[in-house]
């Protein structure tokens, strides 16, 4: 049973990197569209992996100091492997959006930024164990953390995220839940 649920995962994961990649390259014009893989833990033994397609329009404002203001958009398919012995959903999907706004080096082969955003999400489940759940599938999600752009072109992005995922108060019991991620990125 478990090695089926682990290929059924599989062959999801990657039809949802097959279709991310297709997207991107037929709509996809100088470095304004990249895809974003990501790992993270979180308390209650919970891992996630993160496929992300993101957006940059090119927005730059209030210069200073050689950094600049930024906004990109993310769009993103997780998946959460419950560890716990008492799960009672081992296997939750993660849907979201997420406009994150970045101050960011504005010139160098490597680009430091710290970034911060508020987005939505949805859940596939809303029960995590049996006294454990999160009431709604509709979740908030902020995010701030830190990374850095480098390449020749600016192609690749490696970065850092602390994520909270909560339905703030909307409804209760709302125990909210927070991941560390690893990302890394390639932009088109």
């Amino acid at each position: 049973m478990q090695k089926k649920k682990s290929n059924l995962r599989c062959k999801v994961f990657r039809a949802a990197v097959f279709c991310t990649l297709a997207i991107a390259s037929t709509g996809a014009t100088g470095d304004q569209f990249g895809v974003q893989f990501a790992g993270g833990v979180a308390d209650h033994d919970v891992k996630k992996e993160d496929l992300g397609l993101v957006w940059d329009p090119g927005l730059i404002w209030w210069e200073i100091g050689g950094y600049h203001f930024t906004l990109v958009g993310e769009a993103h398919v997780a998946y959460w492997d419950i560890q716990e012995d008492r799960a009672a959903h081992p296997n939750i999907w993660e849907f979201g959006l997420t406009p994150l706004f970045r101050f960011i080096k504005s010139s160098g082969w490597v680009r430091p930024y710290i970034e911060a955003g508020a987005g939505v999400r949805m859940l596939s489940h809303v029960r995590e164990t049996g006294d454990r759940t999160f009431s709604s599938s509709f979740q908030f999600a902020e995010i701030v953390g830190v990374g850095a752009q480098f390449g020749s072109r600016q192609q690749y992005q490696a970065g850092f995220r602390f994520q909270h995922l909560s339905n703030a108060g909307l409804e209760h019991p709302n125990p909210g839940i927070n991941f560390s991620e690893v990302y890394l990125q390639y932009n088109f």
